[in-house]
């Protein structure tokens, strides 16, 4: 019996033998070579260590669209067991394999968790365990090396950017925190550092910024220092900053006054921010238009992290009041943040790497005359990962800058347009933010929709990134273009640039839209006919609700559509909802997110249909029940006032007839 168990289970010797010397790494050199530990790899590199490091590098810069934070430390759950010398083996190791031309980077130490002087929190006199600190990372007593590695630019176009919008109160410091941040001098404590940023003399007189403003802060190709322009005048130092940069971080000066609200809301909808920089004054907490702003934010899905400011003139008392206001308000069901208190370097790594991914807001305590906690917001901004490479991003995928491009596999080009300028001797110049695809000099595209919803063609005579000309722009960058044979008046704010070999035929707009939208807050009840201005990407008009629907419901019915039109919608409600621009169509596109505001009300939602022309007036004979829309009785009027101007030329020439809004 016990021969036949031992026949019956019996194992293969030869195989059993040949996969142990096959996960053991016994079978042959190379296979030993190939489990060389990374400790190994690191201390006591050879030509094939730094090989296999440069191809790992160059790997993981290329998933992190040209920069990564690399952990050094912990090799397969086995802590290094790193020392002051092994630290320093390290990180030579990694900068040689850096410069290697496959990689072309290079290595910042961000922190290392056994250095005497990262052990301590920068500043925080006042500052109580209000929100959570970070956890270091479970691996025992293992000591971590963190560093920042970069792949050095070749040309401007391939810099990296960043784009962070400054929101808060007014008074909360936001002119005077970018001022600090892009010039490199503290302030005074009475807002010099702010001055360099105001446009207006109105602005300078009053202290409040009331248009959007644009900064830029730079960090170097050789250490990741920062990089500032000092030039008195700001404008002739942009390029020169770009030249020296790897990584731009470009900051949109928002207004915090509520009568600046709109151009407030027009600047985080049509510029197509990555991130929202919300400024508190730790002498004032979370009051006014901080909450709007921090609504918004999270209305249009924008990763938001909190700046406290004025903590060298604040008592901690109102210090600690602050903290526990800010930290009940993150909390909330609202909001579903996890406020983060950074306080040293190892937990701006830290945040930063956890901000996009989790439900983790970094919150930061600086003051802009004494410079605490101000070095620890700038290497923050250095780390922040770029908006293309994190799940929150919902651009469509493109080329990047540090990739080859291929023309066949290029995302359709559309440019959103958000300013325009007369340029003597240049011509119209528009500038604005890339959404998708690419530009190059010498481009023919369609730009409209114009008032009467047509697209007119022209060619791109020009690019400018940051005041430095370039031949060509990336999805995600904000340039300015020059266009051919184009007037200044025949340029609005809202326009597109689309690409002409993308689309045959001049693209068509639309007036009418369907959304599916929440009631963030309404004091009474909205219903059809209701007008808002709507902003949608760079679209800021206002519209009127035609048709609302529940949410959970497909196309409506003829023979209900008539009753559809009478449901209201009160605040915390959901439905789908025919919109309709009042003045003239616009391009709009699926699954964009639009905010609409009128007073007090505000709602939020995402473009789920476009209406064509056959679809619009077929749908506005069944909410208005059969009754013409408002377009086809202008056109009626209009064709009665030539056909009398045709049959009897004795008439007095007839009176211009309005266009009906």
């Amino acid at each position: 019996m016990a021969d036949k168990l031992k026949t019956k289970y019996a194992v293969d010797t030869s195989l059993f033998d040949a996969l142990v010397e096959q996960a053991s790494g016994t079978g042959s050199e190379s296979a030993v070579a190939e489990l060389r530990a990374l400790k190994q790899r690191l201390l006591t590199p050879d030509d094939a260590d730094m090989q296999f490091l440069a191809d790992m590098l160059a790997r993981r810069l290329t998933e992190g669209h040209g920069e990564v934070v690399y952990e050094a430390g912990v090799d397969n759950g086995t802590p290094m067991d790193l020392c002051d010398d092994d630290v320093k083996t390290v990180t030579a190791t990694l900068t040689a394999a850096a410069d290697r031309p496959l990689v072309n980077a290079f290595v910042q130490l961000l922190y290392d968790s056994g250095a005497a002087d990262d052990a301590q929190p920068e500043g925080k006199k006042h500052a109580r365990a209000i929100v959570e600190k970070t956890k270091p990372i479970s691996n025992g007593a293992a000591r971590i090396v963190s560093y920042l590695i970069r792949r050095r630019p070749q040309r401007i176009e391939d810099m990296l950017e960043v784009r962070v919008a400054v929101v808060g109160n007014v008074d909360a410091g936001k002119s005077t925190m970018l001022g600090v941040l892009t010039q490199g001098a503290l302030d005074d404590g009475r807002g010099l550092a702010r001055l360099a940023l105001f446009k207006h003399k109105h602005e300078v007189d009053s202290g409040r910024t009331s248009s959007v403003g644009m900064e830029i802060l730079g960090f170097n190709k050789v250490d990741g220092a920062a990089v500032r322009h000092t030039d008195i005048h700001r404008k002739a130092g942009w390029d020169a900053v770009c030249q020296r940069s790897s990584k731009i971080v470009t900051f949109l000066d928002l207004a915090g006054h509520e009568k600046y609200l709109k151009t407030t809301v027009y600047g985080m909808a049509g510029s197509a921010p990555d991130y929202v920089m919300l400024m508190v004054a730790a002498n004032a907490g979370v009051v006014g238009m901080a909450k709007e702003h921090l609504g918004l934010a999270l209305a249009l899905g924008i990763p938001v992290f909190v700046v406290v400011t004025k903590i060298d003139m604040c008592p901690p008392h109102v210090l600690d009041a602050t903290l526990k206001q800010l930290s009940r308000i993150l909390r909330s069901s609202g909001c579903r943040k996890m406020p983060v208190a950074v306080s040293d370097r190892k937990s701006v790594a830290m945040a930063a790497s956890r901000f996009v991914g989790q439900r983790v807001c970094p919150v930061f305590q600086v003051s802009n005359v004494t410079g605490e906690g101000v070095g620890l917001l700038q290497t923050f901004l250095n780390i922040l990962p770029l908006a293309s490479c994190s799940a929150a991003s919902s651009m469509p995928t493109s080329p990047t800058p540090m990739s080859p491009i291929a023309s066949e596999d290029e995302a359709p080009l559309r440019y959103d347009i958000n300013e325009i300028f007369a340029v003597p001797y240049v011509g119209t110049v528009v500038s604005g933010h890339l959404s998708s695809g690419s530009v190059r000099v010498g481009d023919m595209v369609w730009l409209g929709p114009d008032y009467s919803g047509s697209f007119v063609a022209t060619q791109v005579r020009g690019i400018h990134r940051k005041r430095a000309e370039v031949e060509c722009g990336y999805q995600g960058q904000s340039v300015s273009l020059a266009l051919r044979k184009i007037s200044r008046t025949q340029v609005r704010k809202g326009m597109v640039l689309l690409r002409k070999d993308d689309h045959e035929v001049p693209p068509t707009a639309t007036c009418t839209f369907e959304a599916e939208v929440v009631v963030l807050y309404h004091s009474t009840t909205i219903t059809s006919r209701y007008q808002a201005m709507l902003h949608c990407g760079p679209v800021r008009q206002t519209a009127r609700v035609l048709c609302i629907r529940p949410a959970d419901t497909g196309e409506s019915k003829d023979e209900n559509a008539s009753d559809k039109h009478r449901d209201a919608l009160r605040t915390g409600d959901r439905a789908r909802v025919l919109f309709q621009f009042i003045r003239h169509p616009e391009f709009i596109t699926l699954g964009s997110r639009l905010v609409f505001r009128e007073g007090r009300t505000k709602g939020v939602g995402k473009v789920v249909r476009v209406l064509s022309a056959s679809e619009e007036r077929d749908v506005m004979k069944q909410v208005t029940n059969g009754t013409m829309v408002v377009d086809q009785r202008i056109e009626t009027v209009q064709a009665e006032t030539i056909q009398i101007k045709t049959s009897d030329p004795a008439e007095p020439k007839s009176r211009k007839v309005p266009t009906l809004s």
